[in-house]
């Protein structure tokens, strides 16, 4: 494959990618041409994900441990392509919210983001090689939502952490960039929110009248990894049917 969306000689780095999002853009940036790195804290998914796609190499490690996951990633480099989007799903109201709560999403959403970048970036800078970030971020960070005061702290803390990286790493070759999905139909989504009265509230903010397909993230993904968005830097792009106009 040629043109803008070959990533032949490429190599990409997807966390969490044993389920989801993460899982179907590491199969998506094999067909396209990349050598593909899954990393994910759940051994049993990679061994599926490695099963169905033997050309990716797994790594498992719990991003939350951040010697641990530096020295993974420092081991597997040079990275042209990284895609930060493990994440936890969680919610609670503001008032119910733990202090653990707390600890444990910015650890992932956000420590975890600077850490694998950090090791990334810096790596491709020695090799004066230049690369191109995604950050999978959520509409959470634009919108206050019911039982998400954590979690879209921590998407909107993904959204400024992505701006600054732009704003420092443009001149040196390093693209930086995220997406804002609207609830997104994984397997675990589907469970959530198959009951009417949890899915038809936010239906109704959405113009588009449905929630996204993982295929519908993985796009936009794809599309600011290649060359297709060269100009396009330090952007958090919705993904959400309309749900940030309403």
């Amino acid at each position: 494959m040629s043109g803008p969306y070959s990533f032949a000689g490429k190599r990409a780095l997807v966390t969490g990618a044993g389920a989801g999002i993460g899982r179907a853009t590491a199969k998506r940036l094999v067909e396209l041409g990349a050598e593909v790195v899954a990393l994910s804290k759940t051994d049993a998914n990679l061994k599926t994900l490695q099963e169905e796609c033997p050309k990716i190499q797994t790594v498992c490690v719990d991003l939350a441990d951040w010697d641990a996951t530096r020295t993974a990633v420092e081991k597997l480099t040079p990275f042209h392509l990284l895609v930060n989007n493990a994440g936890i799903g969680h919610v609670a109201s503001f008032l119910e919210a733990k202090q653990e709560d707390m600890d444990k999403l910015f650890s992932v959403h956000v420590k975890a983001v600077m850490n694998v970048s950090q090791v990334v970036v810096s790596d491709l800078l020695a090799r004066g090689l230049k690369g191109t970030i995604v950050n999978v971020s959520s509409q959470a960070a634009k919108r206050a939502l019911l039982h998400h005061s954590v979690y879209g702290c921590t998407k909107a803390a993904v959204d400024m952490l992505t701006q600054v990286m732009a704003l420092e790493l443009g001149s040196k070759g390093i693209r930086v960039n995220s997406v804002c999905p609207t609830v997104v139909m994984t397997d675990m989504a589907r469970r959530f929110w198959s009951p009417p009265e949890r899915a038809e509230p936010m239906l109704a903010r959405i113009p588009q009248k449905r929630f996204a397909e993982v295929e519908d993230v993985v796009r936009a993904i794809t599309y600011l990894l290649s060359d297709a968005s060269d100009m396009v830097h330090g952007h958090a792009l919705p993904v959400d049917g309309g749900f940030l106009i309403t």
